[in-house]
């Protein structure tokens, strides 16, 4: 018999899906509509600002580089997010971190939607993405299966490739505050998760937190993420950090980031591959428009509306990708992804052709939401079950550092 993404066989028992310290089956409890609910809202307010910036720019009279702070901040926020919800999560449980995570997007909507300052708006955006990212960890902890992660993660590639549509539609026919306010729409799914979510188990033994690990691990990920708007600073900061962290680690392994996750094979495996898959593909979703651009001499209005439709449909895969990969071995979805993932960036570099490139973008989507999905569970089950929050939380934070490193290579290849 195949041995399935866990690492198991796939007839599977309820202690084989329990992905959160202290909870039985919660993705028994909880829908993964409710789930998509919880966690897409946040890729799509993250996109949102790619086209309202200069509205934002004018109105607030700050320059659009300035203005692109914004999405910095939010893209930065919500990295450095990950991992402190995944530590809440193992300390608190489900619903203090939705409850926690719920007030700060609340918040940042509202200063978003009143704000016509610059510190304004960066408060906001920071609380926004603070929450959402407590949001989407707590969706990854709860989905269990492939497949209740696929709506997660194909749902975000979806509402991440429609965030610039609906940024821009909102801005000209309404106001660039409504798009900056769209992180509330996850607000309708907190009382049900709030309502569903297993307690954690009383007297369950926890290792007291860890203040340095966590600000170490905090300041790592704030280098990472700045590393394509100061490559040397960045980089240097990220060297003497990763030293630091790993003497602290040595010294403390039950601490922040636990080494039984770190010595963990399959989930150094699942984490390395997801983070290349995300790196290519953010890097082919800022490369393929300007190859459009400059090599198929497409309008911006035409390289617009091709990627949304490249995009939309390789996150439409990605579903169905992740819904049908339990009945695969794990060694072929593994083989799937990694030849998919090279065989695009591959592709987009010697041709020149349009619909080749905007199949590039596609299968560049498909290969990393599929990953997400399926890899996580690779990752959750190679972790002791107590540190699983913890694993996802760093496995999470893997796939957005992609984020960070995509951007920074796309920008050496155009220069």
């Amino acid at each position: 018999m195949h041995r399935s993404l866990t690492g198991r066989q796939s007839r599977r028992t309820p202690s084989t899906d329990t992905l959160t310290a202290g909870a039985d089956a919660p993705h028994a409890r909880i829908s993964a509509v409710a789930l998509g609910l919880l966690a897409t809202p946040t890729a799509l307010s993250a996109n949102t600002t790619t086209t309202t910036l200069p509205d934002i720019a004018h109105d607030i009279g700050v320059s659009v580089s300035t203005a692109t702070w914004l999405a910095t901040a939010f893209g930065l926020a919500v990295a450095v997010c990950t991992p402190l919800a995944a530590a809440l999560l193992r300390y608190r449980g489900i619903r203090a971190v939705v409850l926690t995570s719920a007030v700060l997007v609340a918040v940042g909507t509202v200063l978003v939607v009143v704000s016509e300052s610059m510190p304004g708006l960066l408060a906001g955006r920071a609380a926004q993405a603070l929450g959402g990212s407590g949001l989407v960890t707590t969706a990854i902890n709860l989905a269990g299966t492939p497949r209740r992660m696929g709506v997660v993660t194909a749902g975000s590639g979806m509402c991440g490739a429609l965030g610039p549509l609906a940024g821009s539609l909102l801005s000209d026919h309404v106001s660039w505050h409504v798009p900056l306010a769209l992180s509330a729409v996850a607000l309708l799914a907190v009382p049900y998760v709030v309502l569903r979510a297993p307690a954690p188990r009383p007297g369950e033994a926890r290792a007291p937190f860890d203040p340095v690990g966590a600000s170490l691990t905090v300041a790592l990920v704030c280098a990472l993420v700045l590393l394509a708007r100061f490559p040397v600073p960045a980089l240097v900061c990220a060297a003497v950090l990763g030293v630091a962290l790993t003497a602290w680690i040595r010294r403390e392994p039950e601490g922040f980031l636990p080494s039984a996750v770190l010595r963990s094979p399959a989930f150094l495996t699942a984490s390395g591959m997801v983070c290349a898959l995300s790196t290519v593909y953010f890097a082919l979703l800022y490369t393929v428009p300007r190859f459009l651009q400059d090599d198929a001499d497409w309008s911006a209005a035409d390289v617009g509306v091709g990627s949304l439709v490249a995009l939309l449909v390789g996150s439409a895969a990605s579903w169905a990708m992740a819904a049908y990969a339990h009945r695969l071995s794990r060694t072929t979805v593994l083989t799937v992804l990694l030849a998919l993932g090279v065989l695009a960036p591959v592709t987009a570099a010697v041709t020149a052709a349009a619909p080749v490139l905007l199949a590039t973008a596609g299968v560049a989507v498909f290969v990393a939401a599929s990953g997400q999905a399926t890899l996580s569970m690779v990752a959750a089950h190679g972790v002791p079950q107590r540190q699983r929050p913890t694993g996802l939380g760093l496995f999470t934070l893997c796939y957005q550092l992609g984020g960070a490193f995509g951007p920074a290579i796309a920008t050496l290849l155009l220069t």
